[in-house]
């Protein structure tokens, strides 16, 4: 059997289009076609049904995915494995949030950077990190969604708490915490907002896990990030909700102060995200092993 065939079915399995799969592997849709039609024709039977959206594998193409994949995979370890003394001198192509990548992911990542690993780093939503993988534009994504699909496989990286905080003169015109929990979410509602996006995506979060509501307000400051969140709340403009390991040291300064301090906490979990067979690259293996033991402290 071809394994040029066999490693074209299984991106193609693993993608869910022909379109797709001929992005990962340079080829174009027709080749990417022609390749499968023709192991089709070799086993005789269909391996995919083509629908409107891409293609569905049918009980046949997932038999042999199961039973060939491990082993293309263990293939390009192999071939990988000459390059693992070369490894730090290969270039990381990683994206996530913008602020958790700045402040998290890339200093941890500063021993493999001192030993020659180059890291070229973007940043965006979850969706569109996992498209930017898809298509090969990245290698390795945080995201805080679990991706659908054959495609990318995602690791648990860790969990990140939310915190409502407010400048001192907000806290002292409130009453300070206890007050809040005691009141609840009415004595929020007519306050200023300081948000990421005109749709509250953190305060709307925060608001159903703690109040099971939604939030009344609009947001006073669209900020252009978390930081700027961060720093639009310490000048007194508003509200809001930031992740812990943002604003953890103006809380320690007292810059800021946490309005609430609820029993538990609202959390949402970072991934870890690569295409699937992609960790038999040293360098992603070794940066994606780095990143989850640096995970266990954060």
């Amino acid at each position: 059997m071809d394994l040029t065939l066999l490693r074209t079915f299984v991106t193609v399995h693993r993608a869910g289009s022909f379109t797709r799969a001929a992005a990962l592997l340079g080829l174009s849709q027709p080749a990417v076609t022609g390749q499968i039609r023709t192991l089709e024709r070799r086993l005789g039977r269909p391996l995919f049904l083509r629908r409107a959206r891409g293609v569905t594998p049918t009980t046949a193409g997932d038999e042999l995915a199961h039973r060939v994949a491990p082993h293309l995979d263990a293939l390009v370890e192999i071939a990988e494995s000459g390059l693992d003394e070369q490894w730090p001198h290969r270039t990381l192509h990683l994206a996530g949030p913008p602020e958790f990548t700045a402040l998290r992911v890339l200093p941890a990542l500063g021993p493999l950077i001192t030993q020659g690993l180059a890291v070229r780093a973007a940043h965006g939503m979850s969706e569109e990190l996992f498209e930017g993988l898809a298509q090969g534009h990245h290698e390795l994504a945080v995201t805080t969604a679990r991706p659908r699909g054959r495609l990318l496989t995602a690791t648990p990286l860790c969990d990140e708490e939310h915190v409502l905080v407010g400048a001192p003169r907000w806290a002292a015109r409130l009453g300070g915490a206890a007050v809040v929990r005691d009141k609840g979410v009415g004595v929020l509602e007519h306050l200023p907002v300081v948000e990421v996006d005109e749709s509250l995506p953190f305060v709307t979060r925060y608001w159903a896990a703690v109040f099971d509501s939604k939030p009344v307000a609009t947001g006073a400051v669209i900020a252009p990030d978390l930081r700027a969140v961060l720093s639009c709340v310490a000048a007194g403009a508003g509200i809001g909700v930031l992740p812990r390991y943002l604003c953890a040291d103006a809380l320690d300064t007292g810059e800021v102060v946490a309005l609430l301090n609820p029993p538990v906490p609202p959390l949402r979990t970072y991934f870890l995200v690569a295409r699937a067979g992609a960790l038999a690259h040293p360098h992603l293996a070794r940066a994606h092993e780095w990143l989850l033991r640096a995970a266990v402290s954060w």
